[in-house]
């Protein structure tokens, strides 16, 4: 037997010689999945006969791609230059995409020689085709046709599942009928038009069935609808099919990923045959045992339980917390008395801020994965030139970040003369141009004039602190209602990072002398940041450390609304959530920490939390609880998504819980439309099952 094979779990072994019919790899978390994918792959070349270029196999990133090709290499014994062998063809979807639109580019209507649009191209296209002084967010629209062209959509569909906006599907029609003129195709052309190409020639279906007579999907769980159509076209009816992946890590909805394609698919495929692989070699009993109790909640799932052979293994920590400082002094104290290799996990980036803070205060070096450090991030930059242009109108910079932002049909051109005139400060050099012009973007010029008049004039009257003024620089420049519809479109958090940037700037004190402090202190904290990638902590988002394992997890920022977030409302939305807090817990090899704070700074007032939702999920043996239970410092007596009832009211929802004063409130929203508050000390509110 080969010494790839002889690795291998009895489990393994089964998934990686079973053939002819279609295979579902269920492989759990830290299970080997690229060891059992990789040995089929070899296996079926050196014991079945397989040639080479018979086998497609597709992944998701380069990287995964490349590291296939390498250990099927290896498996192999493959040595020296690889250009010398015949290795099966290994590509991410989108690259298998563009290599069978160029072999096939005269009935595809394209020239071999195509160029791939990547986002800012779009967003520049999409630019061409607007009228001049047009205030439309390009990059939203950009952004939709990429999630249409995933659900597999043109423009003559169906486009509500994307997105209500009545102008969508014109700017879309006019926006693919510009690229075809230019004989150019985007990302999701990769996966569209080869899907339209294989429907609508048959001998190019058929003589690709014949080259491809075995397909292999690495990440099957983060495929989307077109790349599923796309499979189904390639592969028949899938005797030759295989797929690995696990519907508990399928978290990338917002990037298109369909969860149904992975658990529909023994209804997909006929005769479909499903090896479970269980065994985890990556973290200790108690971490698994409260993982598959997290994930165990979901309906939507084929089921699986994960074990391991290693023994031990200390209890996962569950400590409360009254305030976010805390939380973060309690994982900086951690890091100092252990050198264990640490991630700490939060789910939205805006929750880095009090980490960088705490851990360059105490010196501990850290290092960001996927994220500019809090105070780069262009939503707080653009605020922070605000507040610069406010204290000093004389800075350059802060004026050309700020004057057209959102857009307010101010040109470069309109900007350069400002700042070329005569006259004083740029804000009064801005009123004697706005005097003396009748162009175009005098209207926009105004329009700043007017926000830039109001905001001294608030900053004469200051505040009890800084983040009123904040709040009102996100409300009249229009920055927080262009983030808030670039959130809702690209599902981002910027939103977030600036209700932070507010809670950051609570604890200085209102005017020009509170700005200049902050700036400061931000700058003086940028300075001596300890970010080092070297560092041996770990700060991430849940969704990022998805293929990543370290030594010791600490999952931070488990309340309603923060994880489950605000946005997820419906029971699909939360059972992704519910598989993100799987994958997070399974990032652990050794220990395993979870922080909930009772407090939170929200647009720099603090307000009362509740635990998550996910933590009444637990049962309290798996865990060792630290500090008491959040909810009776809480008392409400009621979680945000609980339904009640009221006689005079009929059904509701709770949207919100707190305690105001020492009473404990909640807001419900009832069905028929009606918002009430109510003081649950006196009215009592029934309970029940929707």
């Amino acid at each position: 037997m080969s010494d790839y094979l002889e690795k291998l779990n009895p489990k393994q072994y089964e998934a990686v010689v079973n053939q002819g019919h279609p295979l579902l790899i269920l492989a759990g978390a830290g299970s080997g999945k690229t060891r059992v994918i990789t040995s089929k792959i070899a296996y079926l070349v050196e014991h079945c006969g397989a040639l080479p270029s018979s086998i497609l196999a597709v992944t998701f990133t380069n990287k995964a791609a490349g590291e296939m090709r390498d250990r099927v290499a290896n498996f192999l014994g493959y040595t020296g230059d690889m250009k010398s062998y015949e290795l099966p063809m290994i590509r991410t979807f989108h690259s298998f995409g563009a290599w069978m639109l160029r072999r096939n580019s005269e009935y595809a209507g394209l020239s071999p020689n195509f160029s791939i649009y990547d986002d800012s191209d779009m967003v520049s296209l999409l630019k061409s085709l607007e009228k001049a002084g047009s205030k439309r967010d390009i990059k939203l629209y950009a952004n939709l046709i990429s999630r249409a062209k995933d659900f597999g959509l043109t423009p003559y569909d169906d486009l509500t599942a994307v997105t209500f906006d009545p102008d969508f599907p014109a700017i879309y029609k006019a926006y693919q009928e510009k690229l075809d003129s230019i004989g150019n195709v985007d990302f999701g052309d990769l996966i569209l038009r080869p899907v339209k190409l294989l429907k609508e020639n048959s001998e190019i279906r058929e003589r690709l069935s014949r080259k491809f007579q075995i397909i292999l999907v690495d990440e099957y769980q983060d495929s989307n609808i077109a790349q599923f159509e796309l499979l189904k076209l390639l592969a028949g009816d899938g005797r030759s099919l295989t797929v690995v992946g696990d519907d508990d890590q399928s978290i990338y909805k917002f990037r298109g990923a369909e969860v149904q394609n992975i658990i529909g698919f023994p209804e997909y495929f006929d005769g479909t045959k499903v090896i479970k692989l269980e065994q985890n070699y990556r973290s200790t009993a108690p971490i698994l045992e409260l993982a598959g109790a997290v994930v165990d909640k979901n309906k939507g799932r084929l089921g699986k339980t994960l074990w391991t052979a290693r023994k031990g293994g200390q209890k996962p920590v569950l400590a409360y917390f009254n305030t976010a400082q805390e939380e973060a002094e309690y994982c900086a104290s951690l890091v100092a008395k252990d050198t264990a290799e640490t991630a700490i996990l939060y789910r939205t980036n805006a929750q880095s801020r009090l980490f960088e803070s705490v851990f360059t205060r105490l010196n501990i070096p850290y290092r960001i994965v996927g994220s500019l450090r809090f105070y780069e991030r262009e939503e707080i930059k653009d605020t922070l030139a605000w507040m610069a242009f406010l204290v000093n109108p004389k800075d350059q910079v802060s004026f050309q970040r700020i004057i057209n932002k959102p857009a307010r049909g101010i040109g470069k051109a309109t900007v350069d003369k400002i700042l070329v005139s005569a006259g004083g400060d740029i804000a009064t050099r801005l009123k004697n141009y706005i005097a003396s012009t009748k162009g175009k973007s005098k209207a926009g010029l105004e329009d700043f004039l007017e926000i830039y008049t109001q905001l001294s004039a608030l900053l004469a009257q200051p505040d009890e602190n800084l983040s009123g003024l904040i709040n009102e620089i996100l409300r009249s420049s229009g920055l927080l209602d262009h983030y808030k519809a670039e959130d809702k479109e690209e599902r981002t958090y910027r939103v977030d990072n600036l209700i932070e940037l507010s809670n950051a700037a609570s604890e200085f004190p209102a005017g020009p002398e509170g700005i200049t402090q902050f700036l400061e202190n931000i700058e003086l904290d940028s300075g001596a940041s300890q970010t080092d990638e070297n560092a041996r902590v770990t700060l991430i988002t849940m969704h990022n450390t998805k293929g990543l394992e370290f030594d010791r997890v600490i999952i931070t920022g488990l309340e309603d609304e923060i994880f489950p977030g605000r946005g997820a409302d419906d029971e699909d939305e939360i059972e992704e959530e519910r598989r993100i807090f799987y994958v997070s817990i399974t990032r652990a090899r050794d220990q395993l920490y979870m922080t909930s704070c009772r407090q939170r700074m929200i647009w720099g007032r603090s307000q009362f939390c509740s635990p998550s939702r996910f933590l009444d999920e637990i049962p309290p043996r798996l865990l060792d609880i630290r500090g008491g239970s959040a909810k009776k410092s809480i008392g409400t007596g009621y979680r945000v998504g609980e339904y009640v009832y009221r006689d005079d009211y009929g059904v509701g929802v709770v949207i919100k819980s707190w305690v105001e004063a020492g009473e404990p409130v909640v807001v419900v929203r009832f069905e028929n439309g009606q918002f009430a508050r109510f003081l649950t000390k006196y009215t009592k509110l029934e309970k029940i099952t929707p």
